[in-house]
Formats: structure tokens, sequence, C-alpha cells
């Protein structure tokens, strides 16, 4: 790393209290699970007149880049869907510079809930699907407001990433359809159909929603919060079900979203390309079980088939 320590340190909390919560009579810090690829840290404070108060502080690590800019684009996109009626936690502190936190990150209430994992509880996941559905539908429903477009990410241009070479990077040419989808989506970026402009979040899968008393209660990891062709969530949170043979479910999820937007998804096979490519950069950690190598490759074919037809 840069030498900056990962530990949220006492001075940090201390300069963070002083503007959040300046009666604090004392807090306590405990790390949270599946933080990924970030550093978050839940922090109970007590106060002197009230009951404690729940408060998640979320930095950046720095080994990934783009510190700055995740930070603004996170605190910008829940502040407008928080506004937006969109299950996601409030923001409270921006902190671009990391002046007060040690690293550049964003400070939340605190959101009771726990994923359902598709992997690991997929019939309660399936259970659940429609609910999934109408939620991302709602999240494609959401205005923009007053957010500054160049805050966020483009997102066709962010999920195509792996295009921007000369030649297909090394982790698809060493899988079959590799070179393939290179081409197809390179050949074909520049003439999908037309689409409404919408938030996207890049990264809707089921480790990214918090459930409570059997409702979403939050959709969290907002860093790479995108504009663009909203297709493209929708094709990521297919290949999850995909993969884990929800065909099914899989039909059903995307029946339930167009019914709730009014609309057909178009372009979705073009897109079912691209969100196939994050597979691709670890194939043994996404298919991990029996039988996935060869439900991704039938994903690629029925997508090739849909983005050709």
């Amino acid at each position: 790393m840069t030498g900056q320590s990962t530990k949220l340190s006492d001075e940090s909390i201390r300069k963070l209290l002083e503007q959040l919560s300046p009666n604090y009579s004392s807090y306590r810090i405990e790390p949270l699970a599946a933080s990924y690829s970030n550093f978050t840290d839940l922090l109970i404070i007590k106060g002197a007149d009230r009951d404690e108060q729940k408060l998640v502080v979320r930095r950046y690590n720095p080994e990934n880049g783009d510190c700055e800019g995740k930070a603004r684009r996170e605190f910008a996109a829940l502040r407008q869907l928080h506004g937006g009626d969109i299950p996601v936690p409030k923001p409270l502190f921006l902190d671009v510079e990391g002046d007060t936190l040690g690293l550049a990150g964003i400070v939340t209430e605190f959101v009771p809930g726990q994923p359902i994992f598709a992997a690991e509880d997929t019939e309660k996941w399936i259970a659940n699907i429609d609910q999934v559905a109408r939620m991302l539908a709602r999240i494609h429903s959401t205005p923009f407001g007053d957010v500054p477009m160049d805050v966020l990410m483009d997102s066709n241009a962010e999920v195509s990433w792996f295009i921007r070479g000369d030649e297909p990077p090394s982790y698809m040419k060493q899988h079959p359809d590799g070179e393939m989808i290179w081409q197809f989506v390179r050949d074909g970026l520049p003439h999908i159909q037309a689409y409404d402009r919408v938030w996207v979040h890049i990264d809707y899968w089921s480790g990214n929603m918090l459930w409570h008393d059997g409702q979403i209660s939050a959709i969290v990891d907002w860093e790479e919060a995108a504009y663009g062709d909203g297709a493209y969530d929708v094709a990521y949170a297919l290949l999850e079900l995909y993969l884990e043979g929800q065909d099914e479910a899989a039909e059903r999820f995307l029946h339930i979203y167009e019914a709730a937007r009014g609309k057909p998804v178009v372009n979705l096979g073009f897109w079912e390309l691209a969100a196939s490519v994050r597979t691709m950069l670890d194939l043994d950690g996404w298919l991990n079980r029996p039988g996935m190598h060869e439900r991704f490759r039938q994903f690629i074919a029925r997508a090739k088939k849909l983005a050709t037809e």
C-alpha cells in the first residue's frame, strides 16, 4: 500500500465526532464483514443524552485507485437516491482528501440487514427475485436530479474497459469465447440501439443487497455509480442467476423488470456478453462448483444469439 494505516485511528474518530456528534460520551468501533475491496467499519457512539447511534465509516483502498472519485461518486449517488426513496444508507459526511478519516471516504447511517447470497442460499434468493427485479426497475426510474454528470462514471465505457487496447487482454485470449466477445463488443458498441440514460449500479448482485424482515433494506456499494444503459445491470443480475442454474428465475426476473419499467430491455444480449468478461478475470473464483463452466459458456452462446437476432 502507500504506507497509510488501514486502521481507523482514534484521532480520525475524534475529528469525525467533533463534526457529527460533538456531545458523545464514548464510542467503540467494529469491522464490518464483507468489506471486499475497501475498509468499512461500524462506529457505535454513546451520547450523554441519547441511545447508541450507529454509523458506517467507508474508506477507499489506495491500492485500487480513484479514491477521491469513488468518494464523490458514492456520496452523490447516495444523497440523490436516498432522497428519491430508494433504500440506500443515508450519507452524512464526505471526506475527499482524507483529512479526517485518514483516507478518502464517506460516513453513512447504519442500515440493519444481511445479504442473501445467491450461491449460498439459492432457494431464498429465488423466492425473493421479484423484489430484486422491481428494485432495479425503481433505481432505473429515479431521476438524476442535480447530480453533476461528471461526478458519475459513463457506464457504457466503464463496463467495456477490456476493448480499450488494440488486442484482447490475455485473460480473454485464454478463454475459448474471449476473443469473440472482444471483437463483438468492440465492433458493436458504437451501434447499440437507442436507450434511456439511467442510473447504473454496475455491480448489482446478491452481495450488494441487505435484507431485513423479508424486505430489501439497502442497496450498497455505489462507488461505481454511473449513467448509461441500464441493460447492463439487468445483464449482470441475469449472469448470477444463470451461473447458479436458475434459468426459470432469470426469465422471471427479466419479465418482472420489464413489466415494472413498462418497456422491453434493448441491447440485453450485447451487455450480457460484456458482463461475462468480469467472470474471465477470475474463472476459478467465479466458476468454483460443478457445472458452472458449462453454464457460463451456455450463457455466452445464448447472449450472442440474442445480440445477433
